[in-house]
């Protein structure tokens, strides 16, 4: 299925598909699809149908009350929001359920870490490290605490993604009171190596505080906060299919941070204002889903992810596999460069046969900027613009995967036959 060229050009969708009108026309298109292979869960994901049943009570039938009020519905709402924590403290390996808190998302949960982090500690000192590829919300984060005369030391990667540990140990200093490195980078998968980051901090200044972002670490990789020995932590309801506006951030017994917003205290002292208990009961739910069957889950996922990635390097050529391969990559991630094939107009023809994908940097997709993170890993412009990342789940099948691998060199190949021999090679 493609679009005719005299119905909507490329130049059309590449810079107006963000337009009402031109958005119509795209969806018309789309009208005559068979079968639907979602893989952009880096940016969204749908809730499936077996979490969404259990969150539909807890809008109007049971524990829709404020859980600090003493009635039936607000008691309902304190039980169930304490049983959450419990569970998914345990999924994180937490002592105790007093340190999760639960935010609207990943995004909140970041910035409580480092802003809470670092107004407390201002005294102390006022420099932040991270690596160069951490996540827009981190980056952009620690960009807006400089106006506050904090400074940042980012620390580069090698062509895998990996932290240079030895450069880690030399910029922790007297003045360092925050790390945060994520866990798993989001767009190419490398798991870092927290453990072995952590000691380093800890050795060189153990007032330091070490944060990570765990939201694609937490139901792909064992993760177990105390073992890993980092005092603040974030996870993400969506990326296990959980429903959006829900994320929660470990903070380790004993640690304080300043709270960044203000409003009635609930039952959480960190994020004010009444608990969306529909919400984390949905993310509860994927939790449990997640971990219940943890080793079969990600191992579906891993063989999922190969098949994908096998299949698109035996069909086409012009290729780069961006990040690590093997054990030190999360099971759910493939992301690669297709050289002569722009990734936005990828996305939109992937679309047109009902293969949704992602391109680039997920969250500056619009402004049409390359990737961050591919260019710290030294892709050039022209290979980062042709990435797309896919990522598969435990709700995809073996026909899901065949599908998109029927229909991707075909799109490859239209995109490259339209911008002809030019490009990189």
């Amino acid at each position: 299925m493609h679009y005719k060229s005299d119905e909507l050009s490329i130049h059309k969708l590449m810079v107006g598909y963000c337009m009402v009108e031109n958005v119509k026309e795209l969806l018309k298109l789309h009208k005559d699809i068979t079968h639907e292979v979602y893989l952009d869960n880096e940016n969204s994901s749908f809730v499936p149908q077996e979490i969404l049943e259990v969150m539909l009570p807890y809008w109007n039938k049971k524990a829709y009350g404020n859980p600090t009020l003493t009635h039936k519905p607000g008691w309902e709402a304190f039980e169930t929001i304490m049983n959450a924590s419990g569970k998914i403290s345990r999924y994180m390996g937490a002592k105790n359920l007093e340190e999760l808190t639960f935010t609207p998302g990943e995004t909140e949960a970041n910035n409580t870490a480092i802003q809470g982090a670092a107004f407390l500690q201002k005294d102390k000192g006022k420099k932040i490290v991270i690596s160069e590829i951490e996540p827009i919300n981190i980056l952009q984060t620690v960009e807006l605490m400089s106006k506050f005369g904090f400074s940042t030391t980012k620390i580069p990667v090698n062509s895998e993604g990996f932290i240079n540990l030895e450069k880690l140990n030399k910029a922790i200093d007297n003045e360092t009171i925050l790390v945060s490195i994520a866990s798993i980078n989001s767009e190419i998968g490398t798991i870092q190596p927290i453990k072995e980051a952590v000691d380093i901090v800890k050795a060189k200044n153990p007032q330091t505080l070490f944060h990570t972002d765990a939201s694609d670490a937490y139901g792909r990789i064992p993760l177990n906060v105390q073992n890993l020995g980092v005092d603040m932590a974030t996870v993400s309801s969506f990326k296990i299919q959980g429903p959006r506006g829900m994320g929660a951030l470990y903070v380790k017994d004993g640690i304080n941070l300043e709270r960044i917003i203000e409003g009635s205290i609930g039952t959480q002292k960190l994020w004010p204002g009444i608990e969306n208990t529909p919400l984390i009961v949905g993310f509860t739910k994927a939790s449990e889903l997640a971990f219940e069957n943890f080793d079969a889950n990600t191992s579906k996922m891993r063989r999922l992810r190969d098949k994908l990635a096998n299949g698109i390097f035996d069909e086409l050529t012009d290729l780069r596999f961006n990040g690590p391969k093997g054990d030190k990559r999360s099971p759910d991630n493939a992301n690669i460069s297709i050289l002569r094939a722009e990734g936005e107009a990828l996305t939109i023809e992937l679309s047109l046969s009902g293969v949704y994908v992602s391109s680039g940097s997920a969250c500056s997709r619009r402004l049409l900027q390359p990737s961050h993170v591919l260019l710290a890993i030294g892709r050039i412009f022209e290979e980062a613009h042709g990435s797309i990342l896919m990522k598969t789940t435990r709700y995809h099948t073996e026909d899901d995967i065949s599908y998109v691998l029927s229909v991707l060199p075909t799109a490859v190949n239209r995109i490259r036959g339209i911008v002809g021999s030019t490009g990189v090679h």
